[in-house]
């Protein structure tokens, strides 16, 4: 009699390095290779398990004493719009979102270029080449696609752009990049916002930001969509406060 033996992935952990989001600390993660035909169904149940996508590796956190980064998603049937999300919408009415195939463009990166050098020029992808970019964008086996952001009232010019993952129960928002100088209208509330509907258009529960991270002003805005559940040691926990 023969034994089937099943294809499990391989989780590996990286080596300690700065944390880019508490100063002082060190950061590991744990991760995998998202490739073959399993990568996309591989993909939905590592989201649920707090893992986050970056090109074909899927990683979490893995840090000795440390447990700051919390995944968070946005159960969206319960979700419900405040006075400044409504505000949001409104400042943004003449802009449209398509969807898009994920494949990365001059106009992609032209954007991705301005956005990275005005809000982060220390960070870590401040030397992004356009290949390193349109790696990001294009190379992967998992169903990603690209949502653009056109201002009808000027010309169809591309204002933001975000990355998703189409998971089995929702949607992960990857990456977004906008144009720095559109202050008034918050277009990276708006994306947040415009897919919280995409999800519910799909008829699938949830939308995953990735981690928010106690501490850390750069992810204090993930905290603001609320309800959300943030994954703890005893599985996703809803999470709850008064809002004005």
């Amino acid at each position: 009699m023969s034994i089937e033996r099943r294809n499990f992935p391989q989780f590996f952990i990286t080596a300690p390095s700065p944390c880019p989001y508490l100063q002082g600390r060190v950061e590991r993660k744990v991760f995998t290779h998202l490739v073959g035909h399993d990568a996309r169904s591989l993909n939905t149940q590592l989201s649920q398990g707090g893992f986050r996508r970056s090109q074909n590796i899927a990683y979490r956190p893995a840090c000795d004493g440390c447990a700051a980064c919390v995944s968070v998603r946005v159960p969206v049937n319960t979700f419900a719009l405040t006075g400044s999300f409504r505000r949001t919408l409104k400042a943004s009415a003449d802009i449209d979102s398509t969807v898009v195939k994920s494949e990365a463009t001059s106009e992609h990166y032209s954007l991705f270029r301005s956005y990275i050098d005005q809000r982060h020029s220390d960070g870590g992808m401040a030397d992004m080449s356009v290949l390193d970019f349109s790696a990001m964008i294009d190379d992967n086996f998992v169903d990603s696609r690209l949502v653009e952001y056109r201002v009808r009232s000027d010309g169809n010019r591309l204002a933001g752009a975000v990355l998703i993952d189409i998971l089995g129960d929702g949607i992960s928002m990857i990456y977004s990049f906008y144009d720095p100088e559109e202050r008034r209208r918050s277009l990276g509330t708006y994306m947040i916002l415009d897919n919280i509907a995409r999800v519910r258009r799909l008829g699938l529960p949830f939308l995953y930001l990735g981690y928010w991270v106690r501490g850390s002003r750069k992810m204090d805005y993930k905290a603001r969509f609320l309800p959300q559940e943030r994954l703890t040691a005893d599985g996703w926990v809803l999470h709850k406060e008064t809002r004005s």
